[in-house]
């Protein structure tokens, strides 16, 4: 599913990541990586703030849309 549907505070393990080969760098840049593990701290709008590796980061809905979990 994708990490939008997530609960908010449930840690949840990274499975695939979609998009264009561009997007997904973007994401492993970022830290996104296949068995990561991210949580999800609020929904916002279009945003979603998650907290992944120690570090809280802010994503759009589109993109968050991308990291399946």
């Amino acid at each position: 599913m994708p990490l939008t549907f997530a609960q908010e505070t449930e840690e949840k393990e990274i499975l695939k990541l979609g998009g264009k080969p561009e997007v997904r760098q973007h994401l492993a840049d970022l830290g996104f990586n296949v068995g990561s593990k991210v949580q999800i701290i609020t929904k916002s709008g279009e945003n979603v703030i998650v907290k992944i590796k120690g570090t809280r980061i802010a994503l759009s809905k589109e993109l968050a849309n991308k990291i399946m979990v």
